[in-house]
């Protein structure tokens, strides 16, 4: 093995806690007989999802993993026992364009550890973007990661030059960063993401009057969120995310379960977070983005924590049968997208059929709605179309998605198992909740962050 290809095994196994875009996961090595290949040879390439949903690879790699913090939750802290290896600017731009041209990878997914300061890191990998764009000519996709704490100056040379930049917040409260990642603090973090913001609106204002003015950022900002290294709840997330979309213009919030790495007492040992809560997260973020849902009406102070056996919008609908069912003939968008089982789609079907006749319930399965949830809902041309009434107390049996195996016994009001049990959580959450704003930049009123 080259040193070239030693460096990309470290760095790109380095990478691969970065949630922002997902790895394939495949093993299948090249077999006599049979065409193509997902050996762990090529390490590094991972599969994102384009806007208009094509499958995107990338190179994801980190540019070094020799960290001079020492965070917690991070597998490249300086603390850990792992190989270390760092990129030249000149060898990762050589590694990028050699893999695009061999048809590998349509694009490059950089982050990097803090090697010797945040400003020094970045510099190098806008000297390795500067190459890939100015001298190999590649007008590819790259997404490149902010350091936190990194100046101003240099964020804008990062946005020049890629086309999506991401500061990751990780830890949910500013008493768990203070905790986990001494070494990082919030304004290091919220004043980079204000800068993209910044100079996103600026740019836009400038090629308004300059068509030739260079794109800046032109895939917008997102930011990563570590779910259950600390104890916070699922409503604490959902309105940090909440907040970071109306505050700083994100694109996305990533939400990536604890993976154990290490034995620190402060971490929650052999208890990795729930892909299942990964996937509620996600589900009430879509809300939030998409289906004009507020933080606050999908969990409130008594519900504080996502159903397990119920997807946020169903668990909703629940809290709220005082509003339903609703006449699918006369209900407008905004509250067809409410109901469980129909999406922004279906709604928008419904919308278009009722214009050329009056839908009847036999209308309801050809406009793609998911009738198994939606039924106990709607009614169509005055008919109810449920197997049991709406305030029957058996209704919450008849959605449970199938994405837990539920025993009713479970569901009462007592926290769900992923909130990981750990001896300095009473006293923080006690901190995170009732201290004035957390990360107090985001907003006037009381704040997870």
């Amino acid at each position: 093995m080259s040193r070239l290809e030693e460096k990309l095994r470290i760095l790109g196994e380095a990478a691969r806690y970065d949630a922002s875009c997902a790895s394939s996961g495949s093993i299948r090595g090249p077999q006599k007989g049979l065409i193509g290949s997902t050996s762990t040879s090529i390490v590094g390439l991972c599969h994102s999802w384009s806007a208009d949903g094509r499958c995107v690879s990338l190179l994801k790699v980190l540019m070094s993993n020799a960290c001079t913090y020492d965070c917690a939750y991070c597998m490249n802290r300086r603390s850990a026992d792992v190989p270390r290896a760092s990129f030249t600017p000149d060898e990762l731009a050589e590694l990028t364009i050699e893999f695009f041209r061999r048809n590998y990878i349509e694009g490059l997914f950089l982050s990097s550890a803090v090697l010797v300061d945040p400003d020094y890191t970045t510099e190098q990998m806008i000297k390795a973007l500067d190459l890939l764009r100015n001298i190999h000519l590649f007008n590819g996709y790259i997404h490149v990661k902010a350091l936190p704490g990194v100046d101003p100056l240099l964020i804008r040379q990062l946005g020049l030059l890629a086309d999506r930049i991401s500061v990751n917040i990780e830890l949910p409260s500013e008493a768990s960063l203070r905790l986990l990642a001494p070494q990082k603090e919030k304004r290091g973090i919220l004043k980079p993401m204000a800068e993209i913001r910044d100079q996103e609106l600026a740019n836009k204002e400038e090629r308004k009057h300059f068509r030739s003015a260079p794109l800046f950022a032109p895939a917008g900002q997102s930011t990563q969120l570590i779910v259950g290294a600390s104890p916070e709840n699922d409503r604490h997330i959902l309105l940090l995310s909440s907040k970071l979309y109306q505050n700083y213009r994100l694109r996305r919030v990533y939400y990536s379960a604890y993976i154990p790495v290490g034995d620190n007492k402060l971490l929650p040992i052999n208890q990795p977070a729930p892909l299942l809560r990964e996937h509620r997260l996600y589900q009430a973020d879509w809300l939030v983005r998409l289906y004009g849902f507020s933080a606050e009406e999908i969990l409130d102070e008594e519900h504080p924590h996502l159903e397990v056996a119920m997807d946020p919008k169903a668990a909703w609908a629940i809290r709220h049968l005082d509003q339903f069912p609703i006449e699918v003939n006369t209900a407008d968008m905004r509250t067809l997208m409410r109901v469980p089982g129909i999406g922004s789609t279906s709604a928008r079907r419904i919308v278009m059929a009722r214009r050329t006749k009056r839908l009847k319930p036999e209308d309801m399965a050809k406009l793609g709605l998911v009738l198994k949830r939606a039924q106990y809902f709607i009614t169509a041309d005055g008919i109810y179309m449920g197997k049991v009434d709406i305030g029957h107390p058996g209704l919450r049996e008849h959605l449970y998605d199938g994405a837990a195996e539920p025993q009713l016994s479970l569901f009462e009001e007592t926290p769900p198992t992923w909130i990981p049990q750990l001896p300095w959580a009473p006293q923080l959450l006690t901190e995170a909740t009732t201290a004035p704003v957390a990360f107090s930049d985001l907003a006037t009123v009381a704040d997870p962050l």
